[in-house]
């Protein structure tokens, strides 16, 4: 069951603890571009993107597969390197690091919620969530206590000591969000979070979102889908690797495609 409307202030405290006030952009991105070589043949998968994140906003990337918003977020995690192009998070350059130094960004900065949950079975459903705060530097007793916090605001409290594998699959992307807030990220990234999930599971996983950016959490999330990307408080729409200057054409066309494309049930 998804958290209620009497957690709400649990998700403020949670986040304003975990999010430090910010005196710059949570994410910058300009001129970013992209190419790969698939069998000696460049693909430009980004072709100079720009685009800026507030403190606090609840950003959807729509677009048809293809366009590169998953590329978009892969870069932006530090999980990639592009091929040109600045991408800065919380004010900090992304741009020359090394493997390690990008690991040490993600550790302080970025949460990241896959389609496909990517979560620890042999671990039990605290420990998913208490492992990535011990990585990025809390003490054990610290973060197991913020490990419980964040399974209450989501509802997992009584599953604690639960295999993920018996949980449903919206329990189970609920555990993965918990997962990607563990270290107090200032910015959550969501690649189709709701892709892997039935019409019941995938609303209740938009509603937290929403009840997140509410509290103040910086969240970048990825869709082909039209109906989820209403959830966030702005969308920017991208097309074979550019995102579109936002004419009335480009707009009809980005949208017509998304919706002829998505499995999505109401």
């Amino acid at each position: 069951m998804a958290p209620e409307d009497g957690n709400a202030n649990l998700i403020d405290t949670t986040i304003s603890q975990g999010t430090a006030v910010q005196t710059h952009d949570v994410l910058g991105v300009k001129g970013l571009r992209k190419t790969y070589e698939s069998e000696g043949v460049p693909v430009r998968a980004l072709r100079g993107v720009d685009f800026v994140m507030e403190p606090g906003e609840f950003v959807a990337v729509m677009g048809p597969s293809g366009c590169g918003k998953s590329t978009l977020l892969n870069l932006v995690a530090g999980l990639d390197t592009p091929t040109d192009g600045e991408i800065s998070v919380a004010g900090e350059s992304l741009v020359g690091k090394d493997e390690n130094d990008l690991a040490r960004m993600r550790r302080r900065h970025i949460g990241i919620v896959f389609q496909f949950f990517n979560l620890l079975e042999g671990m039990s459903v605290l420990e998913n969530v208490t492992l990535p705060a011990i990585i990025a530097g809390m003490p054990r007793r610290q973060a197991e206590s913020r490990a419980r916090d964040l399974l209450d605001l989501l509802g997992l409290a009584d599953k604690a000591r639960n295999a993920p594998g018996v949980l449903s699959g919206g329990q189970r992307q609920r555990l993965a969000i918990a997962r990607a807030l563990a270290n107090k990220p200032t910015l959550v990234l969501a690649d189709e979070p709701t892709g892997a999930l039935d019409s019941a599971g995938g609303l209740e996983v938009l509603e937290l979102f929403r009840r997140l950016h509410s509290g103040g959490q910086a969240i970048l999330m990825v869709t082909h889908d039209q109906k989820v990307a209403d959830a966030a408080s702005r969308i920017v729409h991208m097309r074979d690797g550019r995102v579109d200057d936002g004419t009335e054409e480009d707009m009809s066309i980005t949208i017509t495609e998304s919706i002829t494309s998505t499995t999505w049930e109401p």
